[in-house]
């Protein structure tokens, strides 16, 4: 048939791909020999950046591929033994999700002792940080903010995923642009339920922002995200949370009571639809909330009776007392990063865990910024075990220090917060 139906390589491509397939070969061969599965080759596509968060499992770190950041979940294999499952179900779900409010998964490989989970990175900041920096927020942009938000959370709904950790920390723009989406993230403690009947058991969710049958160990399901999103929609609107009890006890009689405070002071300005739109979503028991379904109908989240009060002094107060505790947020940061090296350098050479943590935690101390993470390194081979500067020892215990100031300060003016608002 000669030359008819076939497609010429040219000489350049040829080689190319000859090549490629020699690199290929070559890195089979290599990860044959050294344990490593044949998706580990993948890694080699990304740049590894600063270090996002670090929890018990494992770090989340900044990469880029091709121009594009990411955003990397690096599990460590040996926090998980006995426990895989939990990996498999997280990448099932990550890959079954496909909605513009959702963060989108890009992709994933492993190592012999890691697992590494690659999803679209949101730049634009925190829910209420990008809300401060603007010049006004109203009751009506604030409906339309939690309508994406549940748009997101109906979608999960539907599909038979409870994400089980919905806060204000897990809401993020994807970008700068003022038009961005907003984005739900971390799906760390979210269930593919096998049925839309399942009872989970298993502890989950956010101090202030779990349900009382998640505290109480009762059972849950998908009325979970309903709860949380009544306290997201409350803080929103005020600058302060309904349920303000400093350890668990406290919060499971404070949230178990029935009872939902809109004080006049900060309420007087909001429309009745929006607190009518809490109080559905905030009762006690499970079955007496709205599905997520039921939710996006109501007339509150259509913005026609959302009034045109500006929210942001109250949210930008609320911020300010939030921003007191970033400083030993950052140290604890750093510590579980240096517990996880520990564990890193035991097992392997690959050095996903950041070596220098302690100090770049001293140093954005000492040079605060908006910055989300910290600006860590990883060295070749194992931690070099280098000395933290004196500036950086320096700067962590001086906020050791005034964090427990704060925290003294804090006890007081919440005493007489709740003092004023109950007179």
């Amino acid at each position: 048939m000669g030359d008819k139906g076939r497609v010429k390589v040219a000489p350049q491509a040829a080689s190319s791909t000859a090549g490629n397939a020699t690199k290929t070969g070559v890195s089979n061969m290599f990860n044959k020999i050294s344990g490593q599965p044949s998706s580990y080759d993948k890694k080699n596509l990304y740049k590894f950046g600063k270090t996002l968060g670090a929890g018990t499992y494992g770090i989340v770190r900044e990469a880029e591929q091709d121009g594009r950041k990411y955003a990397i979940k690096i599990i460590m294999k040996k926090n998980v033994k006995g426990n895989e499952k939990m990996v498999y179900d997280e990448l099932e779900m990550l890959q079954r999700m496909k909605h513009p409010h959702i963060v989108r998964f890009h992709d994933w490989f492993e190592s012999k002792d890691k697992f590494y989970i690659v999803t679209q990175l949101a730049i634009g900041g925190e829910l209420f940080d990008r809300i401060c920096e603007r010049g006004k927020f109203t009751e009506k942009d604030a409906s339309q903010t939690i309508r994406q938000v549940l748009d997101a959370v109906d979608y999960l709904h539907y599909n038979n995923v409870v994400h089980r950790d919905l806060k204000p920390e897990n809401l993020l723009y994807l970008s700068k642009a003022d038009d961005s989406p907003l984005v739900l993230a971390d799906f760390g403690i979210a269930k593919m339920l096998d049925s839309k009947d399942e009872v989970l058991t298993t502890m989950a969710g956010s101090f202030g922002y779990a349900a009382p049958e998640i505290m109480l160990k009762k059972g849950h399901g998908k009325a979970v995200d309903m709860w949380s999103l009544g306290v997201i929609t409350y803080t929103l609107l005020c600058g302060y949370s309904p349920f303000r009890s400093e350890n668990l006890p406290d919060l499971i009689a404070e949230t178990t009571s029935g009872q939902v405070v809109f004080h006049d002071r900060y309420w007087k300005d909001v429309s009745k639809d929006a607190k009518n739109f809490i109080l559905r979503l905030l009762k006690v028991r499970p079955d007496d909330r709205p599905t997520s379904d039921e939710a996006l109908k109501d007339v509150w989240l259509t913005g026609e009776t959302a009034t045109d009060h500006n929210i942001l002094p109250e949210l930008r107060s609320f911020m300010a007392r939030s921003r007191l505790r970033h400083g030993i947020e950052v140290i604890k940061l750093a510590k579980r990063i240096e517990a996880l090296k520990m564990i890193e350098d035991d097992d392997d050479n690959e050095n996903d865990i950041p070596d220098d943590a302690v100090e770049q935690a001293g140093q954005a101390l000492l040079h605060p910024s908006s910055q989300i993470g910290l600006a860590t390194t990883s060295s070749a081979g194992h931690s070099t075990g280098k000395k933290i500067s004196r500036a950086a020892r320096s700067a962590i215990f001086r906020e050791v220090v005034l964090a427990k100031v704060r925290e003294m300060k804090a006890e007081e003016e919440r005493k007489a917060t709740e003092k004023a608002l109950t007179q």
